[in-house]
């Protein structure tokens, strides 16, 4: 039996001979007679010995040493949505890189359900060994907890090792082309003197997408009705034919309606303009500040199960960073309109704890709630 690198390396920090000490005690016993039980016996106290000085060395070893040999088998990482959509594209570009690097394979396992409330519940009961690590989202992390309440079987904090924020992303507020708003204060003033008549759709109560909407309404005070979707899909199509008023949805889904004419932009969710889309004002200069401060961020990070030993977080987070930083990858995020993000596991939990403060007041204002 292979005992692993880690074990290896106990071994061999046994004092030399020790071992060949007790192998002739136990040969020289069997040649006066004695049975190999009672020369066991007899000779514990050097197989004692053994262990306590080898796990005494083995502890003043420094954490970067051993966790070099970090990892020995392949990583699971957890995709909470179903395969083929956005997380799961930027994952497995992501995974294939981290496979090269590591020297393991990286395998996506897809958990979709519950607005990735399932895959996150996998990854926080995992074993703390680095072995399993997951994707989360500002959803997962900052609206499920005020979204679904006590019934969240993970706290997003404390249940997490966070890694490293890997990408921002960004959505864009669309109107229909007929709509008479060239800005986003212009259609404030739309719905306020045309109540009942304005409405926007959304991938489902809770999405991003929703809340974004939310926000507005909250901000403004004008009276706006959400229409909830299954998928951005459907709504984005009742946009165009002009059922819907407006939507925010994500730059790789809008930006082909954008360049045929159908759909009108507004303005981008976050503080600067996108480098994706640099002709689409923010919502400060469209309009509407304080927008983006409110609650612009929007990302994908990294995470494993709380309680993963400090050195191999610090490798994790390494190779992660390493890897949104390569050439490859950029290039990818180019074509997703993803932007990389990376951080310190720190940075991370600070972000999640803002952003639960940020989000929670939006769901809650919203009175969105899953049944």
């Amino acid at each position: 039996m292979n005992p692993g690198p880690f074990c290896r390396c106990r071994l061999a920090l046994a004092p030399q001979g020790l071992s060949e000490t007790y192998n002739e005690r136990l040969r020289t016993g069997r040649r006066a007679g004695t049975s190999p039980q009672e020369a066991l016996l007899k000779n514990s106290r050097y197989v004692a010995a053994a262990i306590a000085a080898a796990s005494i060395l083995a502890a003043l070893v420094p954490g970067p040493a051993w966790s070099q040999a970090f990892p020995s088998k392949p990583i699971k990482y957890v995709v909470p949505f179903a395969a083929g959509g956005p997380t799961d594209t930027f994952s497995r570009a992501l995974t294939g890189l981290l496979s090269t690097q590591l020297g393991q394979p990286v395998i996506v396992e897809n958990v979709p359900g519950a607005g990735a409330a399932i895959g996150m519940d996998r990854v926080a009961k995992s074993a703390p060994d680095g072995y399993t690590i997951g994707l989360g989202t500002t959803g997962s992390h900052a609206i499920n907890p005020a979204l679904y309440g006590a019934r969240l079987t993970y706290n997003p904090l404390k249940d997490f090792s966070p890694l490293t924020i890997a990408v921002g992303y960004i959505n864009i507020l669309v109107v229909n082309p007929n709509v008479p708003a060239k800005s986003v204060g212009e259609l404030v003033a739309f719905a306020k003197a045309n109540p009942g008549k304005v409405n926007f759709g959304s991938a489902g109560n809770g999405s991003s997408n929703h809340l974004s909407g939310e926000l507005l309404k909250s901000l403004t005070g004008a009276p706006m009705q959400h229409v909830p979707y299954k998928g951005s899909g459907p709504a984005l199509t009742d946009v165009i034919g002009g059922q819907l008023t407006f939507m925010f949805d994500s730059p790789s889904t809008v930006v082909p309606q954008l360049r045929g004419g159908k759909v009108r932009a507004l303005a981008v969710t976050t503080a600067k303009r996108s480098a994706h889309v640099p002709d689409i004002p923010t919502m400060d200069e469209s309009g509407m500040p304080g927008y983006a401060e409110a609650g612009s961020d929007l990302w994908y990070g990294i995470l494993g199960p709380a309680g993963i030993p400090r050195p191999i977080v610090d490798r994790l987070n390494a190779e992660i960073v390493k890897a949104l930083r390569s050439p490859e990858m950029v290039e990818r995020l180019k074509v997703q309109y993803l932007d990389a993000w990376p951080t310190t596991p720190e940075e991370f939990h600070k972000v999640i704890e803002s952003d639960l403060a940020k989000w929670g007041k939006i769901v809650r204002g919203s009175g969105a709630r899953v049944d």
